[in-house]
């Protein structure tokens, strides 16, 4: 009779680690995905667009809710994401070079080293695209009109520090003119305003923009990609460098999570990630399908500190908020 109680103990206990509360990851409850983006932007699409497929790997009762707080080049879903608590519900979409540049340039609400990249998706040449009925017929006439006219070609870019951001500044150092940049939240907005004719050029990601795959039905025409050579998703479109001027930026996005996470979660996210990448349903309904490029998060973490160090002289130059 005296080993009912202990036995009790054991059938009580073992009941409680059966209730949905006391699940192992990630069937406790749906893991949220911070995207620092608006709906219908590159960023979000790639993150709907794959997560489903990311799921089916994590197991049948795996769930993820992407939600979307856009603002400050992805600072205020970045910082929501650091102040989440590290059990691995809670994970960020990240855009290079916006998540290391912003903190460089500005007292932000996070902190690269307050994250753990776990794998980087796509990387994505930064392109300029203009209307199909654009005057510009070359990045060398929009430089030769913002020299006749200083400030008067306005270029959109999606938040200080994005790509699009940067290359901005950097076309106006290498060509030695004055541009007239425009924020937005998105490149949903930027293309919304360059169809209507509200915007000159678009600094968006080749992957983002559709019509520029022949998907728009010639509506819109890209003038130069800033990569070192034409890349497969844009080879009509000519480099930077083909009209003297080296300007190299692309947008690597993909998943990071606060610090602290356990390991093996991490583990299994990235190889979830992976996996999913060359799912061929997946790949049948991608657009970024020309532009993925896997990265475990320990090899994108190496490659960040790279480009970090290679953008110290712009940051120094650019204006400190």
């Amino acid at each position: 009779m005296r080993f009912k109680p202990l036995a009790a103990a054991v059938v009580t206990a073992l009941s409680f680690t059966a209730l949905p509360g006391w699940a192992a990851w990630p069937d406790d409850k749906p893991i949220e995905v911070v995207v620092g983006f608006a709906p219908g932007g590159g960023t979000d699409l790639m993150a709907r667009k794959l997560l489903p497929f990311v799921q089916r790997r994590l197991g049948p009762n795996a769930q993820f809710i992407v939600v979307n707080k856009p603002g400050a080049a992805g600072e205020l879903a970045n910082g929501y994401a650091a102040r989440a608590k590290a059990d691995g519900y809670t994970l960020a979409v990240v855009n290079m070079p916006s998540f290391f540049f912003v903190p460089m340039t500005k007292k932000s609400q996070y902190q690269p080293e307050e994250f753990q990249l776990i794998a980087r998706v796509v990387d994505d040449p930064t392109v300029l695209a203009v209307r199909a009925e654009s005057k510009f017929d070359s990045l060398q006439a929009l430089v030769t009109e913002s020299r006749q006219r200083p400030g008067s070609v306005s270029l959109g870019h999606n938040g200080a520090g994005t790509n699009g951001e940067l290359a901005i500044h950097l076309l106006g150092r290498a060509a030695g003119v004055q541009l007239n940049p425009i924020a937005y939240k998105g490149t949903a907005a930027q293309k919304t305003d360059l169809l209507g004719g509200h915007l000159d050029v678009a600094l968006v990601s080749a992957g983002e923009l559709p019509e520029l795959h022949g998907g728009g039905k010639g509506q819109v025409r890209g003038l130069a990609q800033l990569m070192p050579k034409r890349t497969d998703v844009l080879p009509q479109v000519p480099t930077a460098t083909e009209a003297g001027l080296q300007i190299l930026m692309s947008s690597e996005r993909g998943f990071a999570a606060p610090k602290g996470v356990p390991a093996d979660i991490l583990k299994r996210l990235e190889q979830a990630i992976a996996e999913a990448l060359k799912d061929p349903e997946f790949l049948g309904t991608s657009t970024d399908d020309k532009v993925i490029s896997f990265l475990p998060g320990a090899q994108w973490q190496r490659s960040m500190d790279q480009g970090r160090k290679a953008l110290l002289p712009l940051a120094d130059s650019h204006p400190k908020n």
